[in-house]
Protein backbone atom coordinates (compact mmCIF):
# COMPACT_ATOMS: atom_id res chain seq x y z
CA UNK A 1 0.00 0.00 0.00
CA UNK A 2 2.83 2.38 1.11
CA UNK A 3 5.78 2.91 3.72
CA UNK A 4 4.71 3.71 7.10
CA UNK A 5 5.44 7.08 8.37
CA UNK A 6 7.82 5.69 10.55
CA UNK A 7 6.89 7.22 14.21
CA UNK A 8 8.89 5.75 16.63
CA UNK A 9 6.39 4.97 19.44
CA UNK A 10 4.28 2.74 18.42
CA UNK A 11 -2.55 14.17 29.67
CA UNK A 12 -4.28 14.17 32.69
CA UNK A 13 -5.36 15.86 35.24
CA UNK A 14 -3.50 18.51 37.06
CA UNK A 15 -4.47 16.83 40.56
CA UNK A 16 -1.92 14.88 42.99
CA UNK A 17 -2.18 11.46 42.70
CA UNK A 18 -1.30 8.46 45.72
CA UNK A 19 0.61 6.18 44.01
CA UNK A 20 1.55 2.51 46.00
CA UNK A 21 5.13 3.17 44.88
CA UNK A 22 8.07 4.84 45.89
CA UNK A 23 10.32 6.63 44.02
CA UNK A 24 13.94 6.16 45.16
CA UNK A 25 17.19 8.35 44.27
CA UNK A 26 20.33 6.42 42.94
CA UNK A 27 23.46 9.08 44.01
CA UNK A 28 25.87 6.70 42.15
CA UNK A 29 24.34 7.21 39.05
CA UNK A 30 21.44 9.68 38.79
CA UNK A 31 18.69 7.47 37.55
CA UNK A 32 15.10 6.98 39.44
CA UNK A 33 13.85 3.27 40.74
CA UNK A 34 10.81 2.06 41.75
CA UNK A 35 10.90 0.43 45.08
CA UNK A 36 8.93 -1.07 47.10
CA UNK A 37 5.41 0.12 48.11
CA UNK A 38 4.92 3.49 49.60
CA UNK A 39 2.12 5.72 49.04
CA UNK A 40 4.00 9.08 47.96
CA UNK A 41 2.43 12.19 45.97
CA UNK A 42 5.55 12.28 43.10
CA UNK A 43 5.98 10.48 40.32
CA UNK A 44 8.65 9.81 37.64
CA UNK A 45 10.18 12.53 35.93
CA UNK A 46 9.55 12.64 32.27
CA UNK A 47 13.03 12.96 31.66
CA UNK A 48 13.76 10.36 34.75
CA UNK A 49 17.39 8.89 34.18
CA UNK A 50 16.27 5.06 33.52
CA UNK A 51 18.60 2.48 35.14
CA UNK A 52 21.94 0.39 33.13
CA UNK A 53 21.70 -3.05 34.86
CA UNK A 54 19.41 -5.52 34.13
CA UNK A 55 18.13 -6.26 37.75
CA UNK A 56 17.69 -2.26 38.48
CA UNK A 57 15.86 -2.31 34.69
CA UNK A 58 13.59 -4.93 35.24
CA UNK A 59 12.98 -3.92 38.96
CA UNK A 60 11.87 -0.43 38.09
CA UNK A 61 10.20 -1.78 34.55
CA UNK A 62 8.21 -4.79 37.11
CA UNK A 63 6.96 -2.29 39.78
CA UNK A 64 6.29 0.72 36.71
CA UNK A 65 4.18 -1.99 35.12
CA UNK A 66 1.89 -3.00 37.94
CA UNK A 67 1.49 0.00 39.38
CA UNK A 68 0.46 1.97 35.54
CA UNK A 69 -2.20 -1.30 35.79
CA UNK A 70 -3.59 -0.15 39.12
CA UNK A 71 -4.14 3.38 36.95
CA UNK A 72 -5.61 1.27 34.27
CA UNK A 73 -7.96 0.02 36.44
CA UNK A 74 -9.60 3.46 37.77
CA UNK A 75 -9.73 5.22 34.58
CA UNK A 76 -12.79 6.36 32.42
CA UNK A 77 -11.81 5.64 28.85
CA UNK A 78 -14.09 8.06 27.63
CA UNK A 79 -12.02 10.83 29.19
CA UNK A 80 -8.24 11.21 28.74
CA UNK A 81 -5.75 9.45 30.59
CA UNK A 82 -5.60 11.02 34.27
CA UNK A 83 -2.41 12.15 35.60
CA UNK A 84 -0.56 8.70 37.05
CA UNK A 85 -1.09 7.40 34.16
CA UNK A 86 0.10 9.40 31.79
CA UNK A 87 3.28 9.32 33.78
CA UNK A 88 3.67 5.82 34.70
CA UNK A 89 2.78 5.37 31.04
CA UNK A 90 6.01 7.19 29.86
CA UNK A 91 7.98 5.48 32.49
CA UNK A 92 7.13 2.45 30.65
CA UNK A 93 7.36 3.50 27.64
CA UNK A 94 10.70 5.10 28.17
CA UNK A 95 12.37 1.58 29.77
CA UNK A 96 10.86 -0.66 26.61
CA UNK A 97 12.68 1.99 24.03
CA UNK A 98 15.88 1.87 25.80
CA UNK A 99 15.47 -2.19 25.45
CA UNK A 100 14.64 -2.12 21.96
CA UNK A 101 17.81 -0.31 21.04
CA UNK A 102 20.32 -1.88 23.46
CA UNK A 103 19.79 -5.79 22.35
CA UNK A 104 21.94 -7.24 25.03
CA UNK A 105 20.57 -5.14 28.23
CA UNK A 106 17.38 -5.39 27.03
CA UNK A 107 17.44 -9.39 26.74
CA UNK A 108 18.92 -9.81 29.72
CA UNK A 109 16.40 -7.65 31.27
CA UNK A 110 13.57 -9.44 29.96
CA UNK A 111 14.83 -12.92 31.23
CA UNK A 112 15.17 -10.94 34.68
CA UNK A 113 11.04 -9.95 34.42
CA UNK A 114 8.14 -11.88 36.61
CA UNK A 115 5.91 -13.82 34.65
CA UNK A 116 3.15 -11.21 35.08
CA UNK A 117 5.35 -8.46 33.56
CA UNK A 118 7.15 -10.47 31.15
CA UNK A 119 4.99 -11.11 27.93
CA UNK A 120 4.03 -7.60 27.51
CA UNK A 121 7.43 -6.55 27.48
CA UNK A 122 8.73 -9.42 25.35
CA UNK A 123 5.99 -8.64 22.80
CA UNK A 124 6.16 -4.89 22.91
CA UNK A 125 10.30 -4.90 22.83
CA UNK A 126 9.96 -7.61 19.87
CA UNK A 127 7.17 -5.70 17.82
CA UNK A 128 9.37 -2.46 18.13
CA UNK A 129 12.28 -4.27 17.06
CA UNK A 130 10.79 -5.37 13.95
CA UNK A 131 9.89 -1.87 13.49
CA UNK A 132 13.30 -1.30 13.32
CA UNK A 133 14.17 -3.12 10.77
CA UNK A 134 11.87 -1.32 8.00
CA UNK A 135 14.08 0.59 5.75
CA UNK A 136 13.11 4.37 6.24
CA UNK A 137 12.72 6.04 2.94
CA UNK A 138 15.67 8.36 2.16
CA UNK A 139 15.94 12.50 2.30
CA UNK A 140 14.83 15.00 4.32
CA UNK A 141 12.86 14.43 7.37
CA UNK A 142 9.00 14.82 7.32
CA UNK A 143 7.77 17.27 9.66
CA UNK A 144 5.36 15.53 12.14
CA UNK A 145 2.20 17.29 13.13
CA UNK A 146 0.64 16.03 16.00
CA UNK A 147 -3.14 16.48 17.81
CA UNK A 148 -5.12 14.74 20.61
CA UNK A 149 -6.36 11.42 19.95
CA UNK A 150 -9.98 10.27 19.95
CA UNK A 151 -10.81 9.07 23.57
CA UNK A 152 -9.58 5.45 23.80
CA UNK A 153 -13.44 3.95 24.33
CA UNK A 154 -14.22 5.87 21.24
CA UNK A 155 -11.90 3.68 19.37
CA UNK A 156 -12.42 0.35 20.92
CA UNK A 157 -16.23 1.15 20.05
CA UNK A 158 -15.06 1.78 16.04
CA UNK A 159 -12.52 -1.56 16.05
CA UNK A 160 -15.33 -3.59 17.51
CA UNK A 161 -17.71 -1.91 14.70
CA UNK A 162 -15.12 -2.93 11.74
CA UNK A 163 -14.62 -6.50 13.00
CA UNK A 164 -18.55 -6.99 13.01
CA UNK A 165 -19.05 -5.44 9.75
CA UNK A 166 -15.88 -6.94 8.23
CA UNK A 167 -14.05 -9.45 10.23
CA UNK A 168 -10.81 -8.74 11.23
CA UNK A 169 -10.02 -8.81 14.53
CA UNK A 170 -10.38 -5.81 16.29
CA UNK A 171 -6.60 -6.09 17.56
CA UNK A 172 -5.28 -6.13 14.19
CA UNK A 173 -6.95 -2.93 13.65
CA UNK A 174 -5.89 -1.37 16.81
CA UNK A 175 -2.18 -2.21 16.35
CA UNK A 176 -2.40 -0.89 13.03
CA UNK A 177 -3.74 2.16 14.29
CA UNK A 178 -1.29 2.44 16.62
CA UNK A 179 2.17 1.89 14.42
CA UNK A 180 0.68 3.93 11.66
CA UNK A 181 -0.47 7.02 13.85
CA UNK A 182 0.04 6.72 17.43
CA UNK A 183 -4.30 6.34 17.30
CA UNK A 184 -4.30 9.37 15.54
CA UNK A 185 -1.83 11.46 17.17
CA UNK A 186 0.14 11.82 14.37
CA UNK A 187 -1.89 14.14 11.71
CA UNK A 188 0.91 15.05 9.21
CA UNK A 189 1.14 12.81 5.71
CA UNK A 190 3.56 10.74 5.49
CA UNK A 191 6.64 10.87 2.62
CA UNK A 192 4.55 9.29 0.11
CA UNK A 193 1.80 10.94 1.19
CA UNK A 194 -0.51 8.60 3.11
CA UNK A 195 -2.47 10.29 5.48
CA UNK A 196 -4.95 10.16 8.12
CA UNK A 197 -4.92 7.93 11.55
CA UNK A 198 -4.71 4.84 9.14
CA UNK A 199 -1.94 6.60 6.97
CA UNK A 200 -3.86 5.80 3.27
CA UNK A 201 -3.06 8.01 -0.06
CA UNK A 202 -5.79 9.32 -1.33
CA UNK A 203 -5.79 7.09 -4.31
CA UNK A 204 -6.13 4.16 -2.28
CA UNK A 205 -8.92 5.67 -0.12
CA UNK A 206 -10.88 6.77 -2.78
CA UNK A 207 -11.21 2.70 -3.80
CA UNK A 208 -11.66 1.59 0.07
CA UNK A 209 -12.76 4.56 1.85
CA UNK A 210 -16.48 4.01 1.10
CA UNK A 211 -17.14 7.83 0.72
CA UNK A 212 -15.75 9.00 3.90
CA UNK A 213 -13.74 11.56 5.24
CA UNK A 214 -10.09 10.10 5.43
CA UNK A 215 -8.94 12.26 8.98
CA UNK A 216 -11.92 11.14 10.34
CA UNK A 217 -10.94 8.11 13.22
CA UNK A 218 -13.98 5.64 12.36
CA UNK A 219 -14.38 6.29 9.01
CA UNK A 220 -10.02 5.11 8.17
CA UNK A 221 -10.80 2.26 10.82
CA UNK A 222 -13.62 0.97 8.84
CA UNK A 223 -11.63 1.68 5.27
CA UNK A 224 -8.76 -0.19 6.86
CA UNK A 225 -10.97 -3.18 7.90
CA UNK A 226 -12.47 -3.12 4.66
CA UNK A 227 -8.80 -2.90 2.54
CA UNK A 228 -7.98 -5.87 4.54
CA UNK A 229 -10.83 -7.97 4.15
CA UNK A 230 -10.39 -7.08 0.50
CA UNK A 231 -6.77 -8.14 0.25
CA UNK A 232 -7.97 -11.82 1.23
CA UNK A 233 -7.62 -11.39 5.33
CA UNK A 234 -10.02 -13.88 6.42
CA UNK A 235 -8.05 -16.41 4.30
CA UNK A 236 -4.48 -15.32 5.03
CA UNK A 237 -3.52 -11.71 7.14
CA UNK A 238 -0.20 -11.60 7.11
CA UNK A 239 -0.79 -11.63 3.13
CA UNK A 240 -3.51 -8.78 3.69
CA UNK A 241 -1.31 -6.97 6.02
CA UNK A 242 1.71 -7.07 3.41
CA UNK A 243 -0.27 -5.63 0.96
CA UNK A 244 -1.38 -3.11 3.47
CA UNK A 245 2.67 -2.00 3.42
CA UNK A 246 5.19 -3.99 1.88
CA UNK A 247 7.29 -5.09 4.66
CA UNK A 248 7.63 -8.85 6.69
CA UNK A 249 9.21 -6.52 9.21
CA UNK A 250 5.65 -4.03 9.17
CA UNK A 251 3.56 -7.70 9.01
CA UNK A 252 5.33 -9.16 12.12
CA UNK A 253 5.01 -6.05 14.31
CA UNK A 254 1.44 -5.49 13.66
CA UNK A 255 1.17 -9.32 14.61
CA UNK A 256 3.04 -9.39 17.32
CA UNK A 257 1.37 -5.88 19.34
CA UNK A 258 -1.93 -7.24 17.96
CA UNK A 259 -1.07 -10.94 19.63
CA UNK A 260 -0.88 -8.83 23.21
CA UNK A 261 -3.57 -6.53 23.09
CA UNK A 262 -5.92 -9.55 22.08
CA UNK A 263 -4.01 -11.69 25.16
CA UNK A 264 -4.48 -8.74 27.63
CA UNK A 265 -6.62 -5.50 26.55
CA UNK A 266 -4.59 -3.36 29.70
CA UNK A 267 -1.92 -3.31 27.13
CA UNK A 268 -4.78 -1.32 24.07
CA UNK A 269 -4.71 1.04 27.22
CA UNK A 270 -0.77 1.42 27.75
CA UNK A 271 0.29 1.81 24.27
CA UNK A 272 -2.79 4.04 24.03
CA UNK A 273 -1.58 6.70 27.48
CA UNK A 274 2.36 6.70 25.25
CA UNK A 275 3.42 9.00 23.57
CA UNK A 276 5.01 10.04 19.97
CA UNK A 277 8.56 10.03 20.03
CA UNK A 278 10.34 11.42 16.08
CA UNK A 279 13.38 11.22 14.60
CA UNK A 280 14.78 14.45 13.52
CA UNK A 281 18.35 15.98 12.12
CA UNK A 282 19.14 16.61 15.90
CA UNK A 283 18.59 13.28 17.14
CA UNK A 284 15.11 11.65 18.72
CA UNK A 285 12.40 14.14 20.28
CA UNK A 286 9.37 13.76 22.20
CA UNK A 287 6.50 15.81 20.58
CA UNK A 288 4.02 14.55 23.09
CA UNK A 289 3.12 14.28 27.20
CA UNK A 290 4.27 16.21 29.98
CA UNK A 291 7.33 18.40 30.25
Amino acid sequence: MRRALAVLIVTGTATAVTVAVAQERLEDRGSWRVSAVHSVHDLPAPDAALPRSPDRLAATLTATTRALRDGLQRWDTAAAAPRDVTYLALHHQRMLRLMRARGRLGDATLDRLPRDVRGEARDTVLGSRHLAEIPRSPGRLPRVRVADAAPAAELRRHYAAAQRRFGVHWSILASVNFVESAFGRVRSASEAGAQGPMQFLPSTWREYGMGGDINDPRDAILAAANYLRRSGARRDLDRALFAYNHSTSYVRAIRRFAARMRADERSFLTYYAWQVFVRTPSGIRRLTGPR
